[in-house]
């Protein structure tokens, strides 16, 4: 089976009960649309986790972005070549803006790691996908975290630039592909803020499915499974 979650933002413990819930093997696909660090407890060792498992497929999302952004230019040698210009005021922009935005837990946690586990992660971090599309069964699925801004349906899917699928929140109210078997799947905005009765469950409407529960904001965590449509969902802090 093929699964995808979405905004696991650091809640570990959640991830693993719902790979359990799901019984996740090495026969499976695993799908994870972005922000799996921030805000949450423990963004690193989520990311530990996917790594080391080569049936997991990694989409970038906007958190591992401002990460890498940041990492990639804090995580380096100072010198005596280097002092005067190691950093401007991009990059002390683009710090203050990842702290405000949670991530000041995942610069702990990866700052105390060894300096080639660093360098794995940030390498991890720099081939994780910015879409896929899936077919399953008689349906297509369009994976990406947060949407695909200025769509067109003409428009091919390598034509967009890296920040239409990261940073622009879905028009959940517009149908994109008229072909009712091709679904949009993203995470980026907590269904909690898209449904009706702002519950925190997956939104499937229009052709979009919508997955990020909120698990972090204490909502659900959740796993969509593409051949069957079902649904499992693990709440913050549920014991299973």
């Amino acid at each position: 089976m093929r699964y995808v979650i979405a905004d696991i933002h650091g809640c570990y413990n959640e991830y693993r009960q719902l790979l359990e819930k799901i019984e996740f093997s090495q026969e499976d696909e695993l799908y994870i649309l972005g922000d799996a660090v921030d805000r949450g407890p423990e963004p690193i060792k989520v990311l530990e986790d996917m790594m080391m498992r080569p049936n997991v497929i990694y989409i970038l999302g906007n958190h591992e972005y401002m990460m890498l952004k940041v990492l990639s230019r804090l995580d380096k040698e100072i010198t005596s070549e280097n002092a005067e210009g190691y950093l401007d005021s991009d990059d002390i922009t683009a710090y203050i803006h990842w702290m405000q935005d949670g991530g000041e837990v995942t610069c702990r946690q990866f700052r105390a790691l060894p300096a080639e586990r660093r360098r794995d992660i940030l390498e991890y971090i720099e081939d994780a996908w910015l879409y896929d599309e899936v077919e399953a069964g008689r349906n297509t699925f369009i994976l990406a975290h947060a949407g695909i801004h200025h769509f067109n349906e003409k428009k091919s899917l390598e034509a967009y630039d890296f920040t239409d699928f990261i940073f622009y929140r879905c028009d959940y109210g517009r149908r994109y592909y008229r072909n009712k078997n091709t679904y949009l799947v993203t995470g980026h905005t907590p269904t909690m803020n898209i449904r009706a009765d702002k519950k925190p469950l997956v939104y499937r409407e229009k052709g979009h499915i919508a997955i990020d529960c909120g698990c972090v904001f204490g909502g659900n965590l959740a796993a969509f499974c593409l051949e069957t449509g079902e649904v499992t969902y693990v709440a913050r802090n549920e014991n299973v």
